[in-house]
């Protein structure tokens, strides 16, 4: 199977769960790990809010993603996959998910995510399959080589295996999807050139706004705000793009909004994620707007935390902050 690992290597495909690592490489290491077993996840966990790109290719390509995992085992010289499946979507697809692997007779098993952002976490999908206790995990080791039940894991999301499928197949046009929602005309789940810069992605879409407007783009919690005069640069992350109306948004709820998907998605593991968000539900619940005091509780966040979803909290209300809300202030 090394001349599939290297096609994959040759497409210059990089995993869409927003980590940008190329595929192929992954794939490699996996291959060469050592290990009396070795697993391959599908993580179709996607608990970022306004990202919804994954369960529309489980509704339009269940067939292409199982084909993607069934390269993948054979790939790295696996007998057992899973397919990790935000509650949701396990009960919309999980029927026909059964029926494909079933009919091709796969070592396949779908497993249901417990409730909590967190839990899509790859450290975190690996402990709630293995039954331990829902927490991330320090990394390295990597699950590359120390993953479920501490054996080499493959973990790639339900988008990456899909275009591993088109790959194969000599279908793959260097595309990806988006997720437009928000104040827009035609929210829905777009596969466009992944080289399209933010500006290009709304106007093929005929959703570019006819008034003033910001986006988040990325992800819908931990997206970047970028305003209309940065639109000229391609989309990171998880492929999402949330518009909202300049005038009419109230910043104050949409940050409040966050923080609670924040809180209530925080493991209780480290203190600086759990006090510092606590801290930061407080300050907006008032509205205050101390400089000093959010930009020590940003760095606390950032250089503190255990794992990335405390690293990356502080990035939507920062540059909502500096980019609106402090330049309204002078």
């Amino acid at each position: 199977m090394k001349e599939v690992i290297e096609k994959i290597k040759k497409s210059g495909l990089k995993g869409r769960s927003g980590s940008g690592f190329l595929t192929g490489a992954k794939w490699e290491i996996v291959k060469k790990a050592t290990g009396r077993k070795k697993y391959v996840i599908c993580n179709a966990a996607e608990g970022e809010p306004g990202v919804f790109k994954d369960g529309f290719i489980l509704r339009h390509y269940p067939q292409e993603v199982v084909n993607g995992i069934k390269i993948a085992l054979n790939a790295v010289k696996s007998d057992q996959a899973y397919i990790y499946l935000r509650k949701d979507y396990y009960q919309k697809y999980g029927f026909l998910l059964r029926k494909i692997i079933k009919d091709r007779k796969l070592p396949i098993a779908l497993f249901k995510k417990p409730d909590g952002y967190i839990n899509g976490e790859e450290t975190v999908l690996i402990r709630a399959i293995e039954g331990k206790k829902l927490e991330p995990q320090k990394k390295p080791p990597y699950p590359v080589t120390v993953g479920l039940f501490g054996l080499p894991t493959l973990i790639n999301n339900t988008e990456t295996f899909y275009f591993v499928s088109r790959i194969i197949k000599g279908e793959y046009k260097k595309t990806r999807f988006y997720s437009l929602s928000g104040d827009i005309k035609h929210p829905d789940t777009y596969e466009l050139p992944e080289n399209l810069t933010i500006k290009e992605i709304l106007e093929k879409t005929g959703n570019w706004p006819d008034f003033k407007f910001f986006i988040q783009a990325g992800g819908g919690a931990t997206g970047e705000i970028l305003l209309m005069d940065e639109l000229e640069r391609k989309i990171q992350g998880l492929g999402g793009i949330i518009v909202y109306h300049f005038e009419k948004t109230d910043y104050f709820a949409l940050m409040n909004k966050w923080a609670d998907f924040f809180y209530r998605g925080n493991c209780d593991k480290c203190t600086p994620c759990r006090e510092g968000m606590y801290r930061l539900k407080e300050i907006l619940s008032q509205k205050k707007t101390d400089k000093d005091v959010l930009k020590d509780l940003f760095f606390v966040l950032e250089k503190t935390s255990f794992c990335s979803l405390g690293r990356n909290i502080s990035l939507p209300f920062k540059s909502l902050f500096e980019k609106i809300i402090y330049e309204q202030e002078i």
